[in-house]
């Protein structure tokens, strides 16, 4: 056994060991999370039963847009640095995330700068290695670990700080949210196409919100467990393909914590499983997106061909382009598209 076998089964030992560690169950988000829940499977019967067609084709476009403000905005701008964006481009994703509600950029950046930093470990707010419903839902049941308070402290959410979109919606969310996520959806069917209240409300608002929940659970579960890994066979998150059809191409994981600052979040080049890559490809013809990152096919080919080394003592691991940890190396070999300043 050599010394990185070694590490790898005396991780995985720490890890069994602290995997039941106690965290207070949060009994209204239990309460909260089954009506969603419950409410969203009343609304899949009324799709089928009562529910306008015009109803049915709103809530499915208010969910793609929605996850447009979490893959291109929260996750692939704002906690990665993937890619840089003009104050028009940020409206329009901080208005699509704050749809999505899923908490405000600022926070849900730091919760995913932690998650690959500290990936699969009790500092990673939704460790894989406790189960698929921890890693999918649970995380939100109880209370976070102490792990998670301490190493977030450190994660610098400097750049996020210093953004005034940003900080606008951090500031006036608890009104922003409300509205956008659940009053206005639910109002324009009703106003617009004579939808009765309940339709509205049981499938464009509760079915379309907890779906789009769900999907984006399941790049933190189903992504970390099940598919192959070309990059890296040393840790957990895979090539899900199905994940990246629902999540508009957040599925090709291994790939993405490999290289967690390439903007298209896959090394595929077409748009079939990554509408995301589409959206800031379209962006940045007429200007608005610059600075995108990816990597060259060359880097690409050397992880590929060292994938049997073992990198579980996270020495280098990195949540995105400004990181610290990120090896000179990579930051070198890196393709950066239209390129600005």
């Amino acid at each position: 056994m050599d010394e990185s076998e070694e590490k790898t089964i005396n991780r995985k030992i720490f890890t069994k060991q602290n995997k039941n560690e106690h965290q207070a169950i949060v009994w209204r988000n239990v309460i909260l999370f089954a009506y969603l829940h419950l409410a969203a499977l009343y609304g899949v019967f009324l799709i089928f039963t009562s529910a306008k067609m015009h109803t049915t084709v709103f809530a499915i476009f208010m969910y793609q847009v929605s996850s447009i403000g979490i893959t291109a905005g929260a996750h692939r701008l704002w906690s990665h640095r993937a890619y840089k964006a003009k104050w028009p481009l940020r409206v329009i994703l901080i208005i699509f995330n704050t749809i999505a509600f899923q908490n405000h950029v600022y926070e849900w950046a730091r919760d995913h700068r932690l998650h690959h930093k500290y990936s699969e470990t009790n500092a990673d707010p939704h460790n894989a290695n406790r189960g698929f419903f921890f890693s999918h839902v649970g995380w939100l049941l109880c209370r976070k670990h102490p792990d998670i308070m301490e190493k977030g402290r450190g994660i610098d959410m400097s750049d996020l700080l210093a953004d005034p979109i940003v900080a606008f919606q951090k500031k006036y969310y608890k009104f922003l949210m409300p509205l956008l996520c659940f009053i206005l959806p639910t109002m324009l069917p009703v106003y617009c196409w004579s939808e009765s209240w309940a339709n509205s409300w049981f499938v464009a608002t509760m079915f379309r919100y907890t779906f789009s929940l769900n999907v984006t659970w399941l790049v933190n579960s189903a992504a970390h467990m099940w598919g192959g890994r070309p990059y890296d066979r040393f840790i957990n998150p895979a090539e899900n393909i199905s994940v990246a059809l629902l999540a508009l191409g957040e599925g090709w994981h291994n790939y993405h914590h490999v290289f967690p600052w390439d903007y298209k979040a896959a090394e595929l080049g077409d748009y079939k499983l990554n509408m995301t890559t589409a959206f800031i490809d379209f962006f940045a013809e007429i200007g608005w997106a610059y600075d995108l990152k990816t990597v060259s096919a060359a880097t690409v080919r050397k992880r590929v061909e060292r994938t049997g080394i073992d990198d579980v003592d996270n020495k280098n691991l990195s949540w995105g382009w400004d990181d610290k940890d990120l090896p000179q190396s990579e930051r070198e070999a890196a393709t950066i598209i239209n390129k600005q300043g």
